[in-house]
This record gives structure tokens, sequence and C-alpha cells, in this order.
């Protein structure tokens, strides 16, 4: 079995022109224009270079940014005073802190300072309830960007044995209740998984995102399973690519996200979809 590509650059250029449109009326209409704000704190090298590539997606479908640098030094106390500042402003309508921050802060803390209703990340408790509670609204931005690419395909996943390796609250956690919603009988392995071979040989799905190249090999996984690899992770010769064997899994596999072009350009639409939903539903119809 040859595996079919699931290509997220061009899907996400379609939904992206969906978007662009959108925005476009609403500017012929003398409609708010969606604004995101980012806080960036410190200087990775790799969220730089997110940053930079979420502010030129803003820019081409309409939606205003505006990025807060902040530097290393600065205080939990001015990141919480930024945000409620955002909060407060009726030009934006997203509201994201770009991660990992330093260390020394209290990431959940800081992230549980910004608006439920412009929470464009997903990660807000309250909306992370809604999830749970079959009724979302808010979604996190890398399973929603999934979730997109699988209805885009027309992969059925009803009724399937899903496996999530990797239980991280960005990806593993909130993409576990994205399936159950969808239908699917999910499991979520994590570090202390024993026996996950096992598991993978009986999923018909699997959602990978641990950080580790090539990790899961072809051999192990069911022949016709749907592989989506959510990993990035540059080897030493320069290489990009993810934590699923493209070459082993392409020749077992129905469907595969390749590394790039796979679930990342879906990430970052989702963002966008998000900052608009928020925009025509929050503000336009007071939600």
């Amino acid at each position: 079995m040859i595996a079919k590509i699931i290509n997220g650059t061009k899907i996400a250029l379609k939904i992206q022109n969906k978007i662009k449109k959108k925005i476009h009326k609403r500017k012929k209409n003398g409609l708010f224009q969606p604004g995101l704000a980012v806080v960036f704190v410190g200087n990775n090298i790799s969220s730089k270079i997110y940053v930079k590539n979420k502010k030129i997606a803003c820019k081409k479908v309409g939606i205003i940014s505006k990025i807060c640098r902040l530097s290393i030094s600065v205080t939990e106390k001015k990141i919480i005073h930024t945000i409620k500042n955002f909060n407060s402003d009726p030009t934006i309508h997203g509201i994201l802190i770009q991660l990992p921050l330093p260390k020394k802060f209290d990431t959940q803390k800081i992230l549980r300072k910004i608006s439920y209703k412009k929470d464009v990340d997903g990660f807000h408790p309250f909306n992370i309830g809604l999830l749970c509670q079959r009724n979302p609204r808010l979604r996190a931005c890398t399973p929603l960007g999934i979730m997109n690419l699988l209805k885009s395909y027309q992969i059925k996943i009803k009724g399937l044995n899903a496996l999530i390796i990797g239980a991280s609250n960005i990806v593993g956690r909130p993409m576990m209740l994205e399936l159950l919603l969808a239908g699917c009988t999910t499991t979520i392995a994590h570090k202390f998984t024993k026996n996950l071979n096992q598991y993978v040989k009986n999923a018909d799905l699997i959602v990978i995102a641990i950080g580790k190249p090539n990790f899961l090999h072809g051999k192990w996984i069911k022949k016709g399973a749907i592989i989506i690899d959510v990993g990035i992770n540059r080897l030493k010769n320069g290489q990009i690519v993810g934590d699923a064997d493209f070459n082993s899994n392409y020749l077992r596999a129905s469907y595969i996200t390749p590394v790039p072009g796979g679930v990342g350009p879906m990430t970052v639409t989702s963002l966008l979809q998000n900052t608009l939903y928020i925009c025509e539903n929050y503000y336009d119809k007071k939600f």
C-alpha cells in the first residue's frame, strides 16, 4: 500500500482565501477588521521565526497584528499588565502568548490572564472545559487544524481506534477531546506508557507529537493506518523531519502528513480562523 499524502499547505491556502474574502467583505461593509496581539518574551530564535510567520499570515488575509516584544528581564507583573491592556482594547480580538516562555515564569498563570473571549490559542480552562463538555467555541489551533485536514480529505474517522502519542496541553490533551467528539475510541500514550507497540499496532489513526525525530516506524503500524505527524525536528545535516519515519510509514499507511507541509500550515491557519471567529461572534453579535 502507498499512502495518500495529506497536503496541509494546499488546504491551508484554501481556508486562508476564504478568511481573506470574509474580512474584505467586513471592511467593505464598515465592520471591525480583526486584530491579533502577540506577546513575545525573550529571544528564542525559533519563536522569532514563528512570530514573523504569524505576522505575514495575518497581513495576507487582512488581520491587523500587533507584536509586543518584551525583554527576558521583564517582570511577570509587566506581562500580566500587558495582557490586561489587550483584554480591554476593542481593536484586539485575539491574544496569544508566544510559547515557550522563559522558565522563570508561571506559564499557566499567565495564560489564564487572557480573557477567555480573546483566547485565540484555545488554552484557557473555560474553552478547554467547553470542548470537554462537547460544546466547543475557541479550540486549540493544532488539533483544530488536524480536524480540518481530515475533513478536507473526507476521511471518515467515526468509530476508529485513535492513538495520540504525546500528552501535552498544546496538542495531545485537546486532540484527545477533539477525537472523542468526532466519535473515535481514543487512547493517549505518554512517557510512562508501557508496551507502546501494542497500542500502535491496533490503531487506525495515529497522531504523534513528541519531538523525537523519526520515532514512529512503519513496521509498527497497522496496514492502512492514518498517520498525522505533528513533530518538527531539525537533524544535524539541516534536514527537517517529523516524529514519524516518513519513508517506512508511507509504504503502509493509507494517509500520511508530510513534514514540512502537513500539520504546520494548518496550525497558523487555525489561528487566523479563531481570530475571525472571535471578531464575528463575541463582538459583532455580543456572543
